[in-house]
């Protein structure tokens, strides 16, 4: 049985295959600063917090925004390409990745720039609150990248009907069956 007669062309396989990546990266490098970087600022003096956290986004501001545009890139032609539940899945994917987005350009960017100002001179008196907005902002968008990630392993991962006994089509090809 081909892929076509499966309901999965090559370029549904390429737009899950991107969509898993990207999603998964940007799920991972945001998770990854939710428990690690979020924590280790909260434990370090504020200066070296301020001088780092600045310095950090200079390096991540170019890759996050790659990763978030390719990841958009990807839910979206899966949403084009698949049917039924598969493309609603894909859509809300797409949703959630314009969600990180807009919290990110929207909530922690214009914050950054305030870090970016205090790491120079020094932070003024409601310098926690408006670090907790960061944390708050990052917490939302690490959510919904992770959510957008979950929707499109169920895509790359669920069963197709008319797949041949004992196996399990996906949009990322056809595998044995996993027997428990």
């Amino acid at each position: 049985m081909t892929t076509q007669q499966l309901g999965t062309s090559r370029a549904t396989r390429f737009a899950t295959r991107l969509a898993l990546l990207c999603t998964g990266l940007l799920a991972g490098t945001f998770g990854y600063g939710a428990v690690n970087l979020v924590t280790t600022f909260n434990v370090v003096p504020l200066d070296v917090r301020l001088t780092f956290h600045s310095a950090l986004m200079r390096v991540n501001g170019p890759v996050v925004q790659t990763t978030m545009a390719l990841a958009v890139i990807g839910s979206i032609a899966l949403a084009v390409l698949t049917r039924g539940g598969a493309r609603r899945a894909a859509a809300a994917a797409s949703a959630l990745v314009v969600t990180s987005f807009l919290v990110t350009r929207f909530g922690n960017v214009p914050i950054n720039g305030l870090i970016k100002q205090w790491a120079v001179t020094t932070p003024p008196a409601d310098h926690a609150d408006v670090l907790q907005r960061w944390e708050a902002f990052n917490l939302v968008r690490t959510l919904t990248a992770l959510a957008a990630f979950v929707l499109v392993v169920w895509i790359a991962t669920r069963s197709r009907p008319g797949a041949p006994d004992g196996q399990k089509a996906s949009a990322i090809g056809v595998s044995p069956e996993i027997s428990s």
